[in-house]
């Protein structure tokens, strides 16, 4: 096992044993690819959505957010072409019974190249690839397996079968009686509910172009193949903004949002050697630009954030099948259009795992004489799920009364936890754990002077300061305004 392979699972067990992810209904042996998040991940996940929402919405007066239905109408998806197009090629290896997304198939068989030296044959498989999903040339990919000489992972055969689409969306039924049941479907994406609602928030909200729309929420995909933990699941939560445009402004906005969107990456502290744009070469129906940001996964690069120009499709498409007319009249240009459609599409959960992998660390410290290793959550200190540990030293002597006082003078503005099980050095290593940026120790001077002890995660040097110097010493650490000011 590689150093990456090794650390990935550790994250993940991580995860796990302190209260981040955890399997769903596990104690019925789970079920594939859906997670539920713990008390920690939760607090994290929050604090992700919080930084995100309020660099989009708060930093900008010209973008304003909605929070649509999951539930639409089965029209919306014709419209988008979800029900006709939203598929992904699909094979089955005859012998292992196991099922996989072709392209994904032919993608770690270029990786493989790629690792080897020979990129030009990365390069001419990906090309091909391309090329046949583009002319939805679906024997021309089975063919592309078969002279790639790709095996399942499973089975090690070539057994395979044709290729064939496999449509995403979960449907359901919609009344109270079975025979005039209407089928509707789980939105697989965020954004029709934007498009769809465009009128409304522009009318009401007095909006005049360029503006944008936000939005955060559950979206649902019948995946063929979930995997690599929280990365691809079923059931996920996507942040999505659409930015309406004038005609032919969309290229100057396109690279607008494609610098801003990374900036917003890397000020959360992660290496820029992490990152990387991905052109697509095979466009949506929709799109006339789309780059993925990438981030390196301990498994490799993989997409966190999609920008796309989406052209006039959504709402010409809209407009098209309600019969509603869908345009914004510019007073400055007289004249209506439709206007055209920036998105920046980031997945929540993705973002999630992108930190814990960037976060998690393990370090040499020293014990006395000894050397012993701890493992640290390195999260951004307004992003940590708790991020003021309150510790009395001992149980007695008036000292938990008085960590108390301190806890209660913190609480209404950060999470806080109590604790006072334990000695200090063992309290600190679980903090450490779950990436609490500042621990407080109460003792027995605190009561003679009113100051208490402050332990820095990543330095972990201490600090003697006055309880009435805490509230403006937390403030200029964990605000999320320090890093929205950075934007």
């Amino acid at each position: 096992m590689n150093n990456n392979e090794d650390k990935f699972k550790k994250v993940v067990a991580h995860c796990k044993e302190y209260g981040f992810v955890f399997p769903s209904s596990e104690i019925y042996d789970g079920l594939g690819a859906v997670y539920d998040y713990g008390q920690n991940g939760v607090e994290l996940k929050n604090n992700i959505r919080s930084y995100w929402w309020k660099s989009m919405v708060y930093m900008n007066e010209n973008i304003v957010g909605i929070d649509a239905a999951i539930f639409m109408h089965p029209t919306v998806w014709k419209a988008s072409g979800h029900v006709d197009g939203f598929s992904d090629p699909m094979i089955d290896n005859k012998d292992s019974k196991k099922r996989y997304r072709a392209d994904q198939l032919i993608e770690e068989k270029a990786a493989q190249y790629e690792a080897k030296g020979k990129t030009d044959k990365a390069a001419s498989l990906l090309s091909a690839m391309n090329t046949f999903l583009n002319d939805n040339d679906l024997e021309g990919l089975k063919n592309l397996i078969v002279e790639a000489e790709i095996a399942c992972p499973v089975s090690g055969t070539r057994n395979w079968t044709d290729v064939r689409q496999f449509n995403l969306m979960y449907s359901t039924q919609m009344g109270s009686a079975a025979d005039s049941a209407e089928q509707v479907y789980l939105r697989p994406e965020t954004a029709q509910g934007i498009f769809v609602n465009f009128l409304n928030v522009q009318k009401t909200g007095r909006m005049k172009i360029p503006f944008g729309i936000a939005q955060t929420g559950k979206a649902f995909r019948n995946e063929i193949v979930a995997r690599q933990f929280i990365l691809r699941m079923r059931e996920f939560e996507q942040m999505e903004m659409q930015f309406f445009v004038r005609p032919g402004d969309e290229m100057k906005w396109y690279a607008h949002w494609k610098e801003t969107r990374m900036k917003w990456h890397l000020n959360l502290g992660t290496p820029s050697a992490d990152y990387r744009y991905h052109d697509h070469e095979k466009l949506a129906h929709y799109a006339n630009a789309a780059v993925d940001v990438e981030y390196r996964f301990p498994f490799g690069f993989r997409e966190v954030e999609g920008i796309h120009s989406r052209t006039g499709f959504d709402l010409g498409k809209h407009q098209e099948f309600s019969g509603k007319k869908l345009q914004y009249f510019d007073t400055e240009m007289n004249q209506s259009y439709t206007p055209f459609v920036i998105e920046t599409s980031i997945g929540l959960d993705r973002m999630f795992l992108l930190l814990m992998c960037n976060a998690y660390t393990e370090e040499e410290v020293r014990n006395g004489d000894a050397t012993e290793i701890r493992t640290v959550l390195k999260i951004p200190a307004p992003l940590a799920p708790v991020k003021v540990a309150i510790f009395p030293l001992t149980k007695k002597d008036g000292l938990p009364e008085k960590a108390r006082e301190v806890m209660d003078l913190l609480k209404c503005d950060y999470n806080c936890l109590y604790e006072e099980k334990d000695n200090i050095g063992k309290r600190y290593r679980r903090m450490d754990a779950i990436g609490t940026p500042f621990c407080i120790t109460i003792d027995h001077q605190t009561l003679e002077d009113h100051t208490v002890t402050v332990r820095d995660r990543d330095t972990m040097l201490q600090e003697r300061i006055s309880i009435d110097a805490l509230e403006k010493l937390m403030d200029e650490k964990l605000n999320l305004r320090h890093l929205l000011k950075n934007l």
